[in-house]
């Protein structure tokens, strides 16, 4: 008899399987609880890498800076090549150049290279679709950095892009340097970091004092320069400078470290406009925002503050940047309130109080005479005209007998127009390149001696170099 084998229905069989692999069973069972198998990779957008989405994070940050500048004449002879003999009182069409800048503080300062906004009498800042003046806060052209501000409404704020830790930098890491390049639009171009220690020289042939630049096959064009070098995390590691024009694959940046240093030089209560005397400087682009130095003498230090406190609030007010910190500094101190810090010193927290002083309380003749032994004052127009004199710089009055002004044979009646380098224009400027050097260090003046030839008063330039006490 022949035997008919009835074959079990599909999902018997499939019963079985699983009965003879419990395993995968409950491998299947553990599917089902988290949502079935992956999506299938059609559904997945290959094109959103790391690149794409650190542009996203960091260039709403990016923006356009354009500038004028006004020429003015310097004779006719001077001029005629440039606008062919044109009338004398004609005005000279300004100057424009473009540049990229970062937003680096939601209140709208913006961070860029000096050479972009260098002599400009007008700033604009592209800002997506708006253009917005700007005016420059300060800047330093021997580290090539600049902070700028934008006129903003009250309360409005902005995209700001987050520092990179200093020296946290892979050789040979995706590196992607942003611009917005003539207000065409974000601009993006990737590479690797090529070196971390270059020292080129600024196109001109002048020397820029920022050791160990960084160097990337990221192709960095002129209206990108100022703009942020980021890396894949969307941080920004360096500013682009864009400085040799023979170069070929090869740009630059300012590591942020260094910009870092830049900015809590020339970003301190000392150094703004209305600034009073703090004594302390930060460090930018940490939070909790660090001290860097706490000066001698300086409210700062009376306050108790030392160097690597932590900052969380002045006057109650959290601190969130290094700007946002020193503007509420200004801000108390110019109401005439004293300053009151909120600081973690290792595992302990303590609250500091001290009072600013106006610069020229601490910055004046007196400080002057006590590190040089010489009597100064400010230079002033010839009694009973109103003409300006085109001489400038600090008239000596006195010298102390065995001084290190006397040492160095400074007269009275010299006229001090520089101090290592840097101009005086007045008693608080030299006062506060005098007060950064320590005991024992030279100073170099640059001195006008004035000479009586008969009826004529002649004044030879020399430099004295002068030992501070």
């Amino acid at each position: 008899m022949n035997r008919i084998r009835v074959q079990p229905p599909q999902t018997a069989r499939r019963l079985g399987w699983w009965r003879r692999h419990p395993t995968a069973l409950l491998l299947g069972a553990l599917l089902l609880a988290l949502g079935g198998p992956a999506r299938p990779a059609a559904d997945v957008d290959v094109r959103r890498d790391a690149t794409v989405e650190a542009v996203e994070k960091v260039m709403p940050s990016v923006v356009n800076i354009g500038t004028k500048t006004r020429r003015e004449r310097r004779g006719y002879l001077y001029d005629w090549w440039r606008d062919m003999l044109a009338p004398f009182s004609q005005e000279l069409p300004p100057q424009e150049s473009a540049g990229s800048g970062v937003v680096i503080d939601e209140a709208g300062y913006v961070l860029t290279n000096v050479h972009v906004v260098e002599d400009a009498n007008e700033i604009w800042v592209r800002v997506g679709n708006r253009v917005i003046q700007a005016d420059l806060v300060a800047g330093t052209r021997k580290t090539d950095v600049a902070l700028l501000k934008i006129r903003s409404k009250p309360g409005e704020k902005f995209k700001a892009a987050k520092f990179a830790p200093d020296d946290d930098l892979l050789l040979g890491e995706t590196v992607l340097a942003l611009g917005n390049p003539f207000g065409l639009g974000g601009s993006v171009s990737r590479g690797i970091l090529s070196a971390k220690s270059r020292r080129p020289s600024a196109e001109n042939g002048e020397p820029l004092d920022v050791p160990d630049w960084l160097q990337t096959d990221a192709a960095i064009n002129f209206g990108n320069s100022g703009g942020p070098l980021v890396n894949l995390a969307g941080e920004v590691i360096g500013i682009n400078v864009a400085i040799l024009r023979e170069a070929r694959g090869i740009g630059f940046a300012i590591p942020i470290k260094r910009v870092s240093e830049a900015l809590s030089q020339i970003y301190t209560p000392e150094e703004l406009p209305g600034g009073v005397w703090f004594g302390a400087r930060f460090k930018a682009g940490t939070r909790p925002l660090l001290v860097t130095e706490v000066m001698s003498g300086s409210p700062a230090e009376k306050a108790g503050l030392r160097k690597d406190d932590a900052i969380f609030a002045v006057n109650g007010e959290p601190v969130k940047t290094f700007i946002d910190c020193t503007r509420q500094i200004i801000n108390e101190a110019n109401e005439a309130r004293p300053v009151t810090l909120l600081v973690r010193r290792g595992t302990e927290r303590h609250e500091l109080t001290g009072r600013c002083l106006p610069l020229s309380a601490f910055f004046n003749a007196d400080l002057i005479r006590l590190k040089i032994g010489a009597t100064v004052e400010e230079l002033e127009n010839e009694r009973g005209s109103t003409r300006r004199t085109q001489i400038t710089g600090l008239l000596v009055t006195r010298v102390d007998r065995g001084s290190p002004a006397a040492r160095a044979e400074l007269e009275p009646q010299a006229l001090i127009q520089a101090i290592d380098g840097l101009p005086t224009m007045d008693i608080t400027t030299a006062a506060k390149i005098l007060y950064a050097r320590k005991k024992g260090q030279k100073a170099e003046l640059v001195v006008v001696i004035p000479r009586q030839r008969g009826n004529l008063t002649l004044g030879y330039q020399a430099t004295v170099e002068v030992t501070v006490r």
